[in-house]
């Protein structure tokens, strides 16, 4: 055996794979990996309904008065579900190259129906930090696994679209959450209804159990990394294509790969980190900066107050919402690295606008030099931008530019750089609220994005690329 270091010179074993249209098989695969995403978001963001009644609520053991570790209970709260979403994201990345996408693939649903369940029976506000802990890790195997499966399994063509489409159910679960702490709210009592919310997450978790046990080996890890020639057979044929040749990728030891990938990693990495500082900060505390711009009255009853902020942070995602779609629409079109800098690009520039229409003093907005409603606008528009931009693409990106010895690994140290920014951001917010105000963070929030922009030059574009070619795999043919 010797490796084959041309494109020109060698026949993909996966060409007829990449050539297929769009099909019913397509779909089937997105459906399976795209509803995890929706539970990721829904029980991602529920908590920021839930940090709305416990600060308006008096519920005994779950106070947000206290201190954790010298940060505020909130920021704990928030925070926990993504800071252990750091170790799943790393360790399932892991797991999935060394053991296969298939033997790991519905383990992280497991865990993301076993932590729902038990933040729903937590008796005080510490053991509920410790099981959002354990949904968490459920949340961060999901990343790697189920991009990657979805473009291994991907035609050229469309293959941008469907990760996109995978990562766009994100979009359906921030909605869910929404309408879901919206009705718990208004119907129950706030000591029933924000374990109702947490509860709820459990639900399309098990849902998907079953279809992520059936979801066959990729081809290409099958042949590539298992030199299985017959399983990667019967995977290609569940779309309707044969494998062209029988080759082996070099195996690639994980220091190697580190040396080798070290820039695209610093990139997809970098931007991830950028992006959820942003994203997360302002997501999770929706709320608080949204009653910067239409202030709640505190003289309402405590339900009506939590129903009226829930809504109201729910607004920027409303706005967003069509942004998960409008990415996936152009992701073949305009590319990956155009959408993502031009995303990084608004949100920076939305961010200054806002901050430079506010006015304020001290730490306080006392108000703004046009109407309110025209500034929280504004503001909702960077939701669109972050969709329709890097929220997006640093999802895409990295399960297309490693190879498939290291695609989960590679997919799993850029997602895990993104929940150390989110993780940060959200621990953050209320001290940072106290010190320097909405304003202040904003302006962090802008400084975010416009370096965001400037690593993303760097990107590699994969868009109409053979992920064999983008991703540099190095074939051995087997005789």
């Amino acid at each position: 055996m010797g490796t084959i270091s041309s494109w020109q010179s060698r026949v993909n074993p996966f060409g007829e794979i990449n050539q297929l249209r769009l099909g019913w098989s397509h779909i089937k695969i997105w459906f399976t990996a795209g509803m995890g995403f929706f539970t990721d978001a829904y029980d991602l963001f529920i908590i920021g309904a839930v940090l709305n009644l416990f600060s308006k609520a008096s519920l005994p053991g779950f106070e947000l008065k206290g201190t954790l570790m010298g940060l505020t209970l909130t920021g704990f709260l928030g925070a926990s579900a993504i800071i252990t979403a750091i170790i799943g994201q790393l360790l399932f990345g892991l797991l999935g190259d060394y053991w296969g996408r298939k033997r790991i693939y519905g383990v992280e649903a497991v865990l993301m129906v076993v932590g729902a369940l038990l933040s729903a029976l937590a008796p005080n506000i510490y053991w509920l930090i410790v099981f959002r802990g354990i949904l968490g890790l459920g949340i961060g195997g999901d990343y790697p696994v189920s991009s990657v499966i979805m473009s291994e399994y991907a035609n050229t063509k469309d293959r941008g679209k469907l990760i996109a489409l995978v990562f766009a159910n994100q979009g359906l679960g921030t909605l869910a959450a929404i309408l879901v702490g919206v009705i718990s709210a208004e119907v129950l009592p706030p000591a029933i209804a924000w374990r109702v919310m947490l509860g709820v997450g459990a639900i399309p978790a098990l849902a998907v159990i079953y279809l992520r046990r059936k979801v066959p080996e990729t081809p290409r890890y099958a042949l590539l990394v298992k030199w299985n020639k017959n399983e990667a057979e019967k995977a290609a044929e569940i779309l309707g294509a044969r494998i062209k040749a029988n080759v082996v990728a070099r195996k690639m030891p994980l220091g190697e790969f580190l040396s080798r990938y070290w820039l695209m990693l610093i990139v997809t990495a970098g931007s991830w980190f950028l992006m959820d500082i942003a994203y997360y900060g302002s997501g999770i505390y929706s709320g608080p900066i949204v009653s910067t711009f239409i202030p709640i009255s505190s003289s309402l009853p405590v339900q009506e107050q939590v129903v009226k902020e829930i809504i109201a942070s729910g607004l920027p995602f409303l706005v967003g919402f069509p942004g998960y779609f409008l990415a996936a629409a152009l992701m073949d079109r305009l590319g990956r690295k155009t959408i993502q800098i031009l995303g990084f690009s608004m949100m920076a520039t939305l961010y200054l606008i806002v901050t430079n229409l506010m006015i304020t003093q001290g730490t306080k907005i006392l108000g703004f030099i046009i109407p309110a409603s025209y500034a929280l606008a504004i503001y909702a528009l960077t939701f669109f931008f972050i969709d329709f931009g890097p929220n997006t693409t640093t999802f895409v990106i990295p399960a297309e530019v490693y190879p498939t010895s290291r695609r989960t690994t590679g997919h799993g140290i850029s997602a895990a750089a993104g929940k150390v920014g989110a993780a940060i951001a959200t621990l953050l917010f209320p001290t940072l609220q106290a010190i320097i105000g909405v304003k202040g963070i904003l302006i962090i929030y802008a400084i975010a994005a416009i370096a965001g922009a400037l690593i993303s030059i760097l990107l590699k574009e994969p868009k109409h690329i053979d992920l064999e070619e983008v991703s540099e795999e190095e074939l051995i043919p087997v005789s």
